[in-house]
């Protein structure tokens, strides 16, 4: 998969501490990309609230095949795509890119299920997020 499978882009620095003791950012912090660019994607163009919305997304699953090491200091091109809308869960697909590369260092699966905020079961995806989803599904 390169770069035009992906609809939707995000730049993200890596930091200092990303590096492990060999030189390249941990595999700890990929799923860290992962989450930075779905939840940016639904915060800017879904409308998600965060800090006091009605609704959340929880991350129920998530799955990493590591291709190329990534390092500091750089900028991960994080690619973005929904694979499968449902009544309350998202699969998403991402690349992770470094700056100008064709073929991604990375590529991952990351679940949402969106709950209730407050008794944390189940939601129908709302609707402006449904949307927002629907722009960057296969």
């Amino acid at each position: 998969m390169d770069r035009s499978f992906y609809p939707h882009f995000l730049a993200i620095s890596t930091r200092w501490k990303d590096n492990d003791v060999y030189g390249h950012v941990n595999n700890v912090e990929y799923y860290s990309f992962f989450d930075t660019v779905v939840n940016d994607y639904l915060i800017r163009a879904g409308g998600l609230d965060i800090h006091g919305g009605d609704v959340i997304g929880l991350c129920v699953e998530s799955q990493c095949t590591f291709k190329q090491s990534l390092s500091f200091p750089g900028t991960v091109d994080a690619g973005l795509r929904v694979a499968r809308v449902g009544n309350s869960s998202v699969g998403y697909e991402i690349g992770l890119f470094r700056s100008a590369a064709a073929e991604p260092a990375a590529t991952g699966r990351f679940v949402h299920v969106f709950v209730d905020r407050a008794d944390r079961r189940p939601v129908p995806v709302p609707d402006q997020i449904r949307a927002a989803l629907e722009r960057i599904t296969e």
